[in-house]
């Protein structure tokens, strides 16, 4: 079995994931290959005290960028929005960035 940081990759800081983190909404890069129970566990052991209620995940295709002459392609990825029950402690990383 994988370990937690094995799934959940960094957390993404933008403006819309900020807004959701006041609701206990947060987001994360994780494996491709992640379920939805598995990205479940690992927050829940990677945060002590912290109870999901909600996975969504969305996996982020691939975008064509160039730079002068040299043309190419972002990587694709997989985004998870977790949502926490309303008794559940905040994740205190998130805590001290809005």
């Amino acid at each position: 079995m994988k370990c937690a940081y094995d799934i959940i990759r960094r957390p993404v800081i933008t403006e819309a994931s900020m807004d959701g983190v006041e609701g206990k909404k947060y987001t994360f890069e994780v494996a491709k290959s992640a379920t939805k129970s598995d990205i479940k566990a690992a927050v829940e052991t990677a945060f002590a005290g912290v109870k999901v209620a909600d996975v969504n995940t969305i996996n982020m295709k691939r975008k064509p960028k160039r730079l002068g002459v040299h043309e190419g392609y972002t990587s694709e990825w997989k985004k998870a929005i977790v949502t926490l029950t309303a008794d559940s402690k905040t994740i205190e990383f998130f805590d001290g960035m809005y």
